[in-house]
């Protein structure tokens, strides 16, 4: 058994009659050691079952959501495993890798670097949609049914991989994405840094720019808060909710009123995500 096949238990929690697990493994695309997490519910002890991926935002690591959006228990009724994948390489020492939140450490953006420092290491959407899906495959009884979803970064993140890989996953949603980075300080500053001045490097990791070249024609649900704190600057969903009308693109777009940029507000709306996947997931 190679390195990138052997995973090492972490902890391991009882929860909802299922299990919440995190396991160490070496990732030869990020070649470093990573952490993840795993919600397996209580179905998965006698059969194979659908899978929802997670990925989550700027500063976070695997815990984030497992802790704190209440997803454990809806999960477990439904029989759906959740894989949380941590956020950026850890522990590699890049000069500038901890100087702020929203670049290095928590910050990966789940895009392929090609820039000196980081292509060494931040290659997040590699291990995302093709290394840690291997491993899971391998080593828990999942049944190939995916779904995929996240938040801020991460909604990012779920939205550009659905869109690239249309069929791969069978339903795609997001809270307070970052929909169009390549105009966004964040966007800006993690694409400058990992990827160069080239737009079109840029491009393939936009959600507005792969609705608007027709990438897939996958429904985008997404739920944004009206009251967060990133919306004008960071977020801008009407950039999104403009291209997906000019190219007839399903979107679903929810917006709530009072709701801030929180996990208070994922746990709020988070059975709504969890009971449109398994639509997908289950009853089709």
């Amino acid at each position: 058994m190679s390195m990138s096949e052997t995973l090492e238990l972490v902890s391991a929690n009882r929860s909802h009659g299922g299990w919440h697990k995190r396991y160490r493994h070496y990732s030869r695309a990020l070649d470093c050691d990573m952490v993840f997490a795993v919600y397996l519910p209580p179905q998965a002890e006698e059969e194979r079952v659908p899978l929802l991926w997670w990925l989550s935002g700027l500063t976070c690591n695997d815990e984030n959501f497992m802790q704190k959006a209440g997803a454990h228990r809806l999960a477990a009724e439904l029989g759906i495993a959740i894989v949380c994948p941590d956020t950026s390489p850890r522990g590699t020492d890049l000069p500038g890798e901890h100087e702020s939140y929203d670049l290095g450490s928590g910050a990966g953006f789940y895009v392929n670097a090609t820039e000196t420092p980081w292509k060494s290491h931040y290659r997040m959407y590699d291990y995302v949609i093709e290394e840690l899906p291997s491993v899971v495959r391998q080593h828990f009884p999942v049944n190939g049914r995916e779904s995929i979803s996240g938040h801020s970064m991460g909604g990012h993140g779920a939205l550009i991989l659905a869109l690239r890989h249309p069929g791969r996953f069978r339903s795609v949603s997001a809270f307070s994405p970052v929909v169009n980075p390549m105009n966004c300080p964040w966007g800006q500053k993690a694409f400058s840094s990992y990827l160069g001045d080239d737009p079109a490097r840029w491009r393939q990791y936009d959600a507005c720019e792969l609705v608007a070249n027709g990438a897939s024609r996958q429904r985008l649900f997404i739920d944004q808060g009206e009251a967060d704190q990133f919306l004008e600057e960071q977020l801008q969903p009407e950039r999104l909710e403009a291209v997906c009308e000019e190219h007839d693109h399903p979107l679903t777009l929810r917006r709530q009123p009072g709701y801030d940029h929180s996990y208070f507000f994922i746990a709020s709306f988070i059975d709504d995500h969890l009971r449109y996947h398994a639509d997908h997931l289950i009853k089709r």
